[in-house]
């Protein structure tokens, strides 16, 4: 079969695209034959070597998969021939990834697809999704009426967390680098956009929150987040989710963080057990089956052309480019 692997870590360019042996499902796995994967900034982190783990030998890139299951191994107990599926975190800790023509997954880390969505709207949405809700309900506890504010509105996550967001009955504020992103953002659900290249951030926070009253949960995706901003903006007890800066060391305010009951969490999705992803999927399946959640798409590829993708990603993830609105997507 043919597949996007790697023998060393590196830059983009060392990636190769060729034929690997076709896996065999084994006890409790499923064999999915790929409709489409998708990038995330975690798979450029572990090609490059910055995310440490014990890798085989090629590996498979990739962590997000949608497809059909083609062949089911011994003692599968959710999933039969011709299913639709998606899921995520494959490629970490050892595991082979997805950017391949099939790849064999256990069955605890894939998910019912709704007839509704399409394969690529399921990849796109895989770790993205799973990231925002559990940020937001797992670890947040956001609940109706309450002020959210996301730093990047169109983005992967961002434009995942305005919608899960606005679904629950939050009015949402966001963050976008230009007046389209911005009228992308309004599309996605969210009440007040902050222009920050072409608008004063801190009159315009002063401005928004004046009519909605405090931020009762900040999502910050940003790698070196601003505290002294948003501390003073946020309501008494009030959470920070952070989900974004590996080697960040940004300034803590302590003082007017402990005067406010402010609490904080780090989290990455990864971490969080295959059941508590299984719960979150579930409830991410009742939202693209309403209509609520429509993962966003900024790019589109062949499997080929995967090196390519991971530098569009490492591109805006690390060096600012400001050209990706939405989740890169492949196809083989």
């Amino acid at each position: 079969m043919k597949a996007a692997y790697i023998t060393t870590t590196g830059a983009a360019d060392c990636i190769q695209y060729g034929e690997v042996a076709r896996p065999e499902p084994g006890k409790g796995q499923v064999l999915i034959r790929t409709e489409a994967v998708a990038v995330n900034p975690i798979d450029t982190y572990i090609r490059g070597g910055n995310v440490k783990f014990d890798l085989p030998n090629p590996y498979i890139i990739g962590c997000d998969v949608a497809g059909v299951v083609d062949s089911v191994g011994d003692s599968c107990q959710h999933f039969k021939v011709g299913d639709r599926v998606w899921g995520s975190n494959q490629g970490l800790f050892g595991r082979q990834g997805t950017f391949a023509e099939y790849c064999a997954v256990d069955e605890t880390w894939l998910y019912p697809r709704p007839d509704i969505t399409s394969s690529e709207a399921a990849a796109a949405g895989a770790l993205v999704g799973i990231t925002a809700h559990l940020g937001l309900f797992f670890h947040g506890g956001l609940k109706s009426g309450e002020v959210v504010f996301v730093n990047g509105g169109t983005g992967g996550v961002g434009s995942s967390v305005v919608q899960l967001a606005k679904a629950a009955g939050a009015t949402v504020i966001t963050s976008a680098g230009s007046p389209d992103k911005a009228a992308e953002c309004h599309q996605l659900g969210a009440d007040h956009v902050i222009e920050y290249r072409t608008q004063d951030i801190d009159q315009r926070f002063a401005e928004i929150t004046k009519a909605t009253g405090p931020i009762h949960l900040w999502f910050e995706t940003l790698r070196t987040p601003t505290l002294d901003r948003c501390i003073p903006l946020m309501a008494i007890r009030g959470r920070l989710i952070f989900m974004a800066g590996r080697d960040a060391r940004p300034v803590f305010p302590l003082g007017s963080f402990y005067v406010k009951d402010l609490r904080a969490f780090g989290f990455a999705m990864f971490n969080a057990s295959a059941e508590e992803q299984r719960a979150t999927a579930g409830e991410l399946n009742k939202l693209l089956a309403a209509g609520q959640w429509q993962p966003k798409i900024g790019a589109r590829f062949s499997l080929s052309e995967a090196a390519v993708s991971h530098q569009l990603q490492e591109d805006n993830t690390l060096n600012g480019a400001n050209t990706l609105s939405g989740k890169i997507v492949l196809v083989p």
